[in-house]
């Protein structure tokens, strides 16, 4: 069966995970923990973020989570319920935080072009909530050339579960196998597993060839790379 849609990740597959998010992540402990160091490390451990160095270690959860999965775990380091006021608050702390510090890997838009002009349908399935994705994808002017953007609060659920990519495909009438998903993480190799599309796994986040070998159909170095597989495999 021929590959006629591709799902990708975002952070590390197309934006740099690290330029995006390491900055913004220490900004939102700094604003909540308000000059408190002992909370502002408490809410760090969580995270495995390095305040000193202002990065994430590649032992964070966050990599490959959600923002929504902070929300418990940070009102109970801040001592505060974990309530819809906070959900609010921590997405739109991250919203503003990593908006404007969204940086592309190599030249996504250039890629999408060719692939889209290739008669293939690209889409978003991402950890990242689904406004955040939208707006760092319009500010980088990469929105247009997706058909769908998926973030874990678009109600079907978040990596390394199907439903992202199983919703992508009622929408648009693909089968499985005529549909591989894109990303750096085990999360987004066992989603694809999953729902049965094929996985293709990206060498530019944080994990290595040898580490996403178990669980993908191919690897590439980076998403530059990708039509010059999609050639060998139709």
């Amino acid at each position: 069966m021929q590959l006629r849609a591709l799902l990708f990740d975002k952070d590390g597959t197309f934006l740099d995970f690290a330029k995006t998010w390491d900055a913004a992540t220490g900004s939102v402990i700094a604003t909540l923990a308000e000059g408190n160091d002992a909370v502002a490390a408490r809410l760090a451990a969580i995270v495995h973020y390095d305040l000193e160095a202002r990065v994430l270690l590649p032992t964070s959860p966050f990599i490959a989570s959600s923002v929504g999965e902070l929300i418990p775990l940070w009102a109970e380091a801040l001592g505060r319920p974990g309530d819809a006021a906070f959900d609010q608050l921590l997405r739109d702390l991250f919203h503003d935080a990593t908006l404007h510090a969204a940086t592309p890997i190599g030249e996504p838009s250039a890629v999408f072009e060719t692939l889209q002009q290739a008669g293939y349908r690209l889409g978003v399935v991402t950890n990242d909530s689904e406004r955040g994705a939208r707006s760092q994808c319009e500010r980088l002017g990469l929105v247009s050339w997706f058909d769908a953007i998926f973030g874990y609060d678009s109600g079907h659920g978040r990596k390394p579960e199907a439903g992202q990519i199983m919703a992508f495909l009622d929408r648009f009438g693909f089968q499985p196998g005529e549909t591989a998903m894109i990303g750096d993480t085990l999360h987004d190799l066992h989603a694809a597993r999953a729902a049965g599309v094929i996985a293709i796994g990206v060498e530019s986040g944080f994990m290595s060839a040898e580490q996403l070998a178990p669980e993908a159909d191919y690897i590439i170095s980076d998403i530059s790379k990708l039509s010059e597989l999609l050639q060998t495999m139709n």
